[in-house]
């Protein structure tokens, strides 16, 4: 097994829903199976942001939330990191800023 990056990018994301792994509007739908974990570089947050990071995942032929998480405000590690996540098919990963517009670098790394 080797870990790689599978995809990254940059996005100044304000009210509309961002997919990470296409790099537009989302949620969309990729069927790549693996092991994955985000990195989000959030040092751009200041106070009165909020960001919401959500995976989608379709086990049973409809795409529905499967986690989600908030930052608010300034972080004190400039770095968020996610938990491990085994995916197979109909997934996505979304960035949504509920308050304010952040400039958030990502990374998705996989286990191959």
């Amino acid at each position: 097994m080797a870990i790689a990056e599978y995809v990254t990018g940059t996005e100044a994301v304000s009210t509309t829903e961002h997919s990470i792994t296409t790099d537009t509007a989302g949620p969309d739908v990729d069927n790549t199976d693996g092991i994955f974990q985000v990195f989000l570089d959030v040092s751009d947050m200041v106070t009165g942001d909020e960001l919401q990071f959500r995976i989608y995942n379709d086990i049973d032929g409809t795409q529905r939330v499967m986690y989600q998480t908030n930052l608010v405000g300034v972080q004190a590690c400039p770095i968020w990191v996610s938990p491990t996540f085994v995916l197979v098919f109909g997934w996505d990963m979304t960035l949504d800023a509920i308050s304010g517009t952040i400039t958030v670098l990502w990374s998705i790394r996989q286990v191959t």
